[in-house]
C-alpha cells in the first residue's frame, strides 16, 4: 500500500515538472515574432571560381654539370642572379691541371705562373638565359662530371593541382589569383597557360596539373613554396546581387522574402526569383527583381524575451514580504 502511494506521488511530481516546463516554453515564445533585416539588390561584380592548391616551380629547370672533372677555382655568379646565355658561371681546373699547378707551386711563383698561362682553365657557361636558383659548389671544391654545379630556371610559375571533377571547367587563358602560404598578404594575378594531359593519383583522386603563369614574379617567390590558387571560371560585371542568406529554397524554387505593400510589419510574402552565379558572399539574380528592390533578410540571432515573455519557474525567486 505504501509503495503504491510512492508511485502515485512520483507520477504527480513528474506531471508537475512537465507542466512547469511547458508553461515556461509557452511563456518564452509567447508573442515572439520573426524579425528581419532589410537589404537592397545592388549591381556589382561576381565570379565563379575553382579553388585549389599548388606549388611554385620553374617552368624550365636546367641542371648544369661540368664537362670535365677537377677543382673549382672561381665562382663568378650568386644564387638568385639573372644570367645571359653563354655567360661564364665558374672557372674550373681539370684534374690534370690542378695536379700540375700544385706541383709547380712547390717550385716557385714563376713556375706556377708559367703553367697558369700555358694550361688554361675550363669555363662553365650558362646554356640559356635565366635565374640561378641553386648553387651547389664553392671555390676549391673537387667535382666530377656527374656532379650538379648550378641549376638555372628561365622563369617561375605555379603548378596547380586540379581535381578531375573541376578540370572540365578550367580552360587555357582563364584568369587566376595566386597567393602564397608564406606571404598571405601578397596576391598576384596570373593566367592559365597549360593543362597537362595525364593525371596522377593523389589520395585516391585523379589530379591534373595546371600551369598558372604569374603576370609578375615578386622577389619573395621561391621554388617549392606552397600556393593557393583561385581560377576564375566565369565572371560577370554589373550583375544584380543579393547576399546569399537572402535567397532560400522553397518547394523546389528559389525565393526571397518581401514585405507586402500596405501590410503590417510582419506581413511578408515569398517572391520567386531566378539565380545565376554564386560565390561565398553573393548570389546573382537573373529574373524576379529589379534594381534596388527591397528584400528581407531573416534575423537568425537569438534574442531573449522581454518582461512580457514570462519567467523561468525553475530559477530561484526572491522571497516576497507581505
Amino acid at each position: 500500500m505504501g509503495s503504491r502511494k510512492m508511485v502515485v506521488g512520483g507520477v504527480l511530481v513528474a506531471l508537475l515538472v512537465l507542466g512547469a516546463a511547458g508553461f515556461y516554453y509557452f511563456s518564452l515564445n509567447k508573442g515572439a515574432k520573426q524579425s528581419f533585416e532589410e537589404v537592397r539588390a545592388a549591381r556589382g561584380t561576381i565570379s565563379s571560381t575553382v579553388s585549389t592548391t599548388g606549388s611554385v616551380e620553374p617552368q624550365t629547370r636546367v641542371k648544369i654539370q661540368s664537362s670535365v672533372g677537377g677543382r673549382i677555382e672561381e665562382i663568378l655568379i650568386k644564387e638568385g642572379q639573372q644570367v645571359k646565355k653563354g655567360e661564364v658561371l665558374a672557372m674550373l681546373s681539370s684534374t690534370e691541371r690542378a695536379a700540375l699547378l700544385d706541383a709547380a707551386k712547390l717550385q716557385g711563383k714563376s713556375e706556377q705562373g708559367y703553367w697558369q698561362k700555358v694550361y688554361k682553365e675550363t669555363a662553365v657557361v650558362a646554356p640559356m638565359a635565366g635565374q640561378v636558383i641553386v648553387r651547389s659548389v664553392d671555390p676549391g671544391q673537387t667535382v666530377t662530371t656527374s656532379d650538379s654545379l648550378f641549376v638555372l630556371s628561365d622563369r617561375l610559375l605555379v603548378k596547380a593541382f586540379v581535381d578531375e571533377t573541376d578540370i572540365g571547367r578550367v580552360k587555357v587563358g582563364q584568369k587566376a589569383v595566386i597567393g602564397l602560404d608564406a606571404y598571405p598578404e601578397i596576391k598576384v594575378n596570373g593566367v592559365v597557360g597549360h593543362i597537362y594531359y595525364e593525371s596522377h593519383l593523389q589520395n585516391n583522386v585523379n589530379i591534373y596539373n595546371v600551369d598558372v603563369i604569374p603576370e609578375r614574379i615578386p622577389d619573395v617567390f621561391r621554388s617549392g613554396m606552397s600556393a593557393n590558387i583561385e581560377i576564375i571560371v566565369q565572371e560577370k560585371n554589373n550583375a544584380l546581387l543579393l547576399p546569399v542568406a537572402a535567397v532560400q529554397s522553397r518547394n523546389g524554387k528559389m525565393v526571397v522574402i518581401q514585405r507586402r505593400k500596405g501590410g503590417k510589419q510582419d506581413d511578408v510574402r515569398y517572391k520567386t526569383v531566378q539565380t545565376g552565379l554564386q560565390d561565398e558572399r553573393h548570389v546573382e539574380i537573373l529574373d524576379g527583381l529589379t534594381d534596388n528592390a527591397l528584400v528581407l533578410l531573416p534575423d537568425t540571432s537569438f534574442v531573449l524575451p522581454g518582461k512580457k515573455g514570462g519567467s523561468n519557474p525553475f530559477m530561484p525567486q526572491r522571497s516576497r514580504t507581505r
